[in-house]
């Protein structure tokens, strides 16, 4: 039976764009409002946008104490994708708002992402690539990401998920997490050892854990110093969970062999330093943006409506 009294707002643009997503919410809730301007919402315009709805499904939008003043018919949010840090979780409480989210829906697009960064920064993929394109024509010489020493910071859904994908690389995993989950620790063979010494022995470093008080800059310029100088690092998590400055610094001076980053403190990156080195691999937030993800984590959402 379709609802007809609701009012939805769907403020993400890749959930507005997607067919199947639009039809299996307006099988449900009559009175849509998608984002098919494609806009990035924010301030003034994400108020205007959210008006007059009193459910709405959210991705990476601030929602916070002076947004949610404004809106007092809103009284419900189904969180689009996982990662809550852009969500003020005094302010929902203050204003009685039921907020909806389901853990995991992606983890299977980033861990894949991850291992596509890790082997291309490995074999100097995007480097060729770039020679290539400019004139010039040698071969670089790389390594495997088998047997390798992997280090996973942040042990949740998708740590665990890349940890199985892993197996048949034959790396030996490191791990470092507030939790301690011994019985998949026992399983999978993982050691968990404190920050330091996973940066210390890790040929890759990877980043799996929310942003919060806790996390910012987890990896300044003195953590970032302790690691290999032939070692990788990527950041498929959030923005802000790393020294982006200090990571240049080391990349350009060969105290680190290269590094990949999904996400930036301020998006899109204004570094284009950094942004052209050539031992760096960049992309537009893309770790949940997989067909088979956006499904799920569409679907997840809009039975967080109810």
């Amino acid at each position: 039976m379709v609802n007809s009294k609701s009012k939805v707002a769907v403020t993400s643009r890749s959930f507005s764009r997607n067919k199947i997503l639009r039809e299996e919410l307006l099988k449900h809730y009559k009175n849509v409002t998608f984002n098919d301007g494609g806009e990035k919402l924010q301030g003034d315009t994400l108020v205007d946008f959210l008006k007059g709805h009193n459910k709405a499904i959210t991705a990476l939008e601030k929602i916070d104490d002076d947004l949610l003043s404004k809106l007092p018919e809103l009284k419900v949010i189904s969180k689009y994708g996982v990662g809550l840090d852009m969500i003020d979780m005094q302010a929902i409480q203050k204003y009685n708002i039921k907020l909806e989210w389901t853990g995991g829906v992606n983890r299977r697009s980033v861990s894949e992402l991850v291992i596509s960064f890790a082997i291309s920064l490995l074999r100097h993929i995007s480097e060729s690539h770039r020679e290539v394109l400019s004139g010039v024509w040698r071969q670089h010489v790389g390594g495997y990401l088998s047997g390798r020493t992997v280090g996973i910071i942040g042990c949740g859904y998708i740590g665990k998920d890349l940890i199985k994908m892993l197996q048949p690389f034959g790396c030996r995993i490191l791990v470092n997490d507030i939790k301690h989950d011994l019985n998949f620790y026992k399983q999978f063979n993982i050691k968990s050892v404190d920050k330091e010494e996973l940066l210390i022995k890790s040929d890759v470093v990877t980043l799996h854990t929310p942003l919060d008080n806790s996390t910012k800059n987890m990896l300044n310029s003195k953590m970032l110093s302790l690691m290999k100088p032939d070692a990788i690092l990527i950041n498929a998590a959030r923005g802000g969970l790393l020294d982006e400055d200090a990571l240049k610094q080391m990349l350009m001076s060969g105290k680190l062999s290269g590094a990949a980053l999904d996400v930036f403190s301020i998006e899109p990156p204004e570094d284009k330093e950094l942004l052209d080195l050539p031992n760096f691999i960049v992309t537009p937030h893309i770790g949940g943006s997989a067909h088979e993800a956006i499904l799920k984590m569409g679907l997840a959402a809009i039975d967080g409506l109810d």
